[in-house]
């Protein structure tokens, strides 16, 4: 088989519709669009989801949820992915380096999920009870992060 030979099978390709074009081509008179009305005519169309001025059914369904727009800021570390990491001393830089949270990312913390047999230090990263527990049994230590400065907003 050559590729300058291959040909589609029989039959699967058709010469496209020529609308509008007389009444031979079975496609003429109204060229598909049947009789009057707006969809018919030239112009104007309804806009997507109109219903005919019934309520349309995305307005009908209730909201739930939403996409968060700090999504990429905030990291969540599991102790398994502390486990795996080869550096002792891990802060947000090292997180970043190793691939275990976004580089997008402002502000990390580990959640107690997985386990974590080594000793390690946690500077500048915050940690949840159970994953502060979980550090310090395997004989390592949270510094606590660094509070933020003030933006001189009601606190």
């Amino acid at each position: 088989m050559r590729l300058n030979s291959m040909k589609p099978a029989p039959g699967a390709k058709s010469a496209r519709h020529r609308v509008g074009r007389g009444v031979g081509s079975g496609w003429g008179k109204t060229a598909g669009l049947g009789h009057k009305g707006q969809r018919a005519r030239a112009g104007g169309y309804h806009k997507v989801g109109f219903e005919g001025g019934q309520m349309p059914l995305h307005r009908r369904l209730p909201k739930r949820g939403f996409t968060s727009l700090d999504r990429d800021f905030y990291a969540e570390v599991r102790l398994s992915d502390l486990q795996r990491m080869k550096a002792s001393e891990i802060d947000l830089a090292t997180l970043k380096a190793e691939g275990v949270v976004s580089r997008l990312a402002l502000v990390a913390k580990v959640i107690l999920s997985g386990k974590l047999a080594r000793a390690i230090t946690l500077k500048g990263v915050a940690a949840s009870k159970g994953a502060r527990a979980a550090i310090e049994s395997a004989g390592g230590r949270v510094e606590a992060p660094a509070k933020p400065a003030s933006t001189g907003a009601k606190e």
